[in-house]
């Protein structure tokens, strides 16, 4: 296989980016080694996917026509490659697939075609279609010359970071990884090469534990570029070979990696994209020593960032509601109000209830959805409340001095 990478490395020379490797000074301090980020995310068309549809279109015929399937990063790829070589393709989509990337697709001259059900049915649905054109049909990870493209990733990590000692590697079907697993090993046996899953769908580790692929039903996962059955026996026998271990995390802390990259990192990823950067936050591939993690693809929908984030902001504890019970009476709002001013919160949003079931009447309760640092920070702020004359509640968490002295 090692061979058959160089060789792509020549043919997709030109169309598709060498893309940096940034360090990570946040992800070290939290390893406590250095960490890399290898940003597959700024390729062309924001995936991986590129190289692995670059190098088999390009051993194709002039004018040939391709048929693919996918969730959207291969649907890119294959569209862009097809632009590249002159070739017409055709793309089937999941009608589940965010509308980016299917607008993407289309924006890169690909036609294509929505059928219901998951990325299975969508693959099966273009087999089908290539057989009926006599086209050629382009799988996500199970051709050779697919993952001998996706492998010329695993070259540059070398160049780029010549002492790794872990490598990263999102996987779903298994080509990326496959592919970075087998062009490192060949050269640099010593390195670990580690996959991560989401554990909504570990079709590979599974396939480990039977010795044989196994596909898995479809889920719901916010990593979706990686939301496939399982690896092929290709794949599933490279990984085998050269891959040390796979080990998956969970959807929250594919979320939190992806507001840390955001925010620490200045890189906008997708879920798939960012779970190596999840496998390290939560400790799943420990003892990694000197590390380059995979950023594989950054074609997140922007409507699906924005509750990604506000999801991890819950769970990181920065985004709290609190609620006040005051008397119905004026200046108590600009009292809860100016304490929170003085203890310097963020207010997003108040809600001031005038009638509730369980407070008594002339009682409201006000809730207050604030920015906060995290729950060090909350209790800190539940403090400062109570030094400035509030007191603590049962039904709500706080209750004003007037509040309280009417209904004794």
């Amino acid at each position: 296989m090692y061979d058959e990478i160089l060789q792509a490395r020549e043919r997709i020379r030109g169309h598709v980016r060498e893309t940096p490797i940034l360090p990570s000074v946040t992800l070290g301090e939290h390893i406590g080694a250095p960490v890399f980020l290898k940003c597959e995310n700024l390729q062309r068309t924001g995936s991986f996917k590129a190289r692995g549809a670059m190098n088999m279109l390009a051993t194709l015929p002039p004018g040939a026509s391709v048929v693919a399937a996918s969730a959207g990063n291969h649907a890119q790829g294959v569209a862009l490659a097809a632009s590249e070589v002159g070739a017409s393709a055709t793309v089937v989509m999941p009608r589940s697939t965010p509308v980016s990337k299917q607008r993407a697709t289309r924006g890169y001259g690909a036609e294509v075609v929505l059928v219901p059900g998951s990325l299975a049915d969508a693959i099966e649905h273009a087999e089908e279609m290539a057989r009926e054109r006599g086209s050629v049909f382009v799988p996500p990870f199970d051709h050779p010359l697919v993952v001998a493209g996706q492998g010329t990733l695993g070259l540059e990590v070398i160049e780029q970071v010549p002492d790794v000692e872990t490598v990263l590697v999102p996987a779903g079907g298994g080509g990326l990884l496959a592919g970075v697993a087998a062009a490192i090993k060949a050269t640099h046996p010593a390195v670990r090469v580690v996959g991560v899953q989401t554990a909504a769908m570990p079709g590979i580790v599974q396939s480990l534990a039977g010795g044989a692929p196994r596909a898995l039903p479809a889920q719901r996962t916010i990593a979706d570029g990686v939301a496939v059955a399982g690896p092929s026996t290709l794949t599933l026998d490279l990984i085998e070979r050269y891959v040390d271990d796979v080990v998956t995390v969970a959807e929250e802390s594919i979320a939190q990696a992806i507001v840390l990259l955001i925010e620490r990192a200045r890189l906008v990823t997708e879920g798939a994209g960012a779970l190596s950067t999840a496998a390290l936050l939560a400790g799943v591939a420990s003892n990694t020593g000197r590390t380059v993690c995979v950023v594989s693809g950054g074609n997140i929908d922007v409507n699906v960032l924005g509750r990604i984030t506000a999801r991890a902001l819950l769970l990181e504890g920065r985004h709290r509601k609190l609620t006040v019970a005051a008397a119905n009476v004026p200046g108590e709002l600009a009292l809860v109000t100016g304490a929170l001013a003085e203890l310097g919160v963020n207010v997003l949003e108040v809600t001031h209830e005038l009638v509730t079931a369980d407070l008594p009447v002339s009682v409201a309760r006000i809730t207050f959805r604030i920015e906060i640092a995290g729950p060090e920070a909350f209790d800190a702020l539940m403090s400062g409340m109570v030094e400035r004359g509030l007191q603590r509640g049962t039904a709500t968490d706080l209750v004003t001095q007037t509040a309280a002295s009417t209904h004794r």
